[in-house]
């Protein structure tokens, strides 16, 4: 799949929320920043954007344990009633049997539904998305009235 941006239709998942995670109401930003550098490490990117103390104060962080510890976690952003926007995740992969990309995406798609969200954005269509029901990839914008326009979403071949 080229690189488009894509949501999931909350409408249209039946997702049940996992067991091993809580909303972090007093983020500790150094111990969210070490595990998204292990996370950097991990996938050997060759540039990251940072993250800022001040994004986990403004946005939701959804945090991912194993037993009593904080393994990965979330950052999410509130648009409005109807539309959220998963920031970043980021997970230290000690663990990788927790299989934690999948989960933690099914489970903030459960989790915002129930907060009665329509669309959880996630960024890139990568291909491992394709397994998440309700995936909308954003068709090409376009200028209309003085003003860009999306011309609207469209459903994943097959979902």
């Amino acid at each position: 799949m080229s690189y488009s941006y894509a949501r999931i239709n909350l409408d249209k998942t039946n997702y049940s929320k996992i067991d091993d995670y809580q909303t972090i109401l007093n983020p500790i930003p150094k111990e969210l920043n070490e595990i998204y550098y292990k996370y950097c490490r991990y996938h050997q990117f060759n540039s990251v954007m940072p993250i800022f103390d001040s994004e986990y104060k403004s946005n939701d962080v959804i945090g991912y344990y194993d037993g009593d510890v904080l393994v990965a976690f979330s950052l999410i952003a509130r648009y409005d009633n109807e539309n959220a926007e998963a920031l970043q995740f980021a997970w230290d992969y000690i663990n990788p049997k927790l299989h934690l990309g999948l989960a933690s995406l099914r489970n903030e798609c459960a989790i915002y539904k129930e907060l009665g969200f329509k669309y959880y954005y996630i960024g890139g269509a990568d291909e491992y998305k394709n397994q998440i029901n309700g995936l909308e990839v954003m068709t090409p914008v376009a200028w209309i009235d003085n003003r860009w326009s999306i011309d609207g979403f469209e459903k994943v071949p097959g979902k």
